[in-house]
């Protein structure tokens, strides 16, 4: 991955009347993409690996969607870019899905603290998730999100381990009320080996 294809600029986007053509082919092709990058985590949980294609179509959406025009490209930059991996790491939006809405709740109390105890298993070596920006996402009555934004940050040295099919991979949590453990898979690794340098 080039460098360019670290952040998103104004010279990247479609003009919303452009997009709109466009939208429904765009997002069938980033699907088999999407697939690889999202990791199921225990019963309610997953991983959703960002990328620079990721991010593109997700600020599209969000402009040809909220019809902001030109005052809203420089929010939706400034809110996606921190999303593309940047070479040396890995990069998700964590997301537990629970449709039923009093269910949620109950299971979102007991998770406080979550976004801390979230990992990428490289070996032996786990590397726990960094949030993005400084917002809490736990409430002070201990409930947490639904939706965490998390920078999993490697060494060198974990990348090569990472890139060694002899490795196994996961992802996983550790909180005392969601300990998961999740392998990737072969074609899993290779898409996002493509976040690195």
């Amino acid at each position: 991955m080039t460098a360019a294809a670290r952040k998103i600029t104004r010279d990247d986007l479609m003009p919303d009347a452009e997009f709109a053509k466009v939208r429904r082919e765009r997002r069938a092709g980033l699907l088999p993409m999407k697939r690889l990058r999202r990791i199921d985590l225990g019963p309610f949980c997953s991983f959703y690996f960002e990328c620079y294609e990721t991010m593109l179509f997700q600020i599209q959406e969000m402009l040809l969607i909220e019809k902001g025009g030109e005052a809203q490209i420089a929010d939706e930059l400034a809110a996606y870019n921190p999303m593309i991996p940047q070479g040396s790491e890995l990069v998700a939006t964590i997301m537990f899905e629970i449709e039923d809405e009093v269910r949620r709740a109950a299971v979102l109390a007991r998770l406080g603290g979550v976004e801390d105890r979230l990992f990428v298993q490289v070996g032996a070596d786990k590397v726990y998730g960094v949030p993005e920006g400084d917002i809490e996402r736990t409430r002070d009555d201990g409930k947490t999100s639904s939706v965490h934004f998390l920078h999993f940050p490697l060494t060198s040295a974990q990348i090569a381990v990472f890139r060694d099919p002899a490795t196994q991979v996961m992802v996983g949590c550790d909180h005392e009320h969601y300990g998961h453990l999740a392998a990737l898979s072969p074609a899993n690794r290779a898409e996002l080996a493509r976040d690195f340098a």
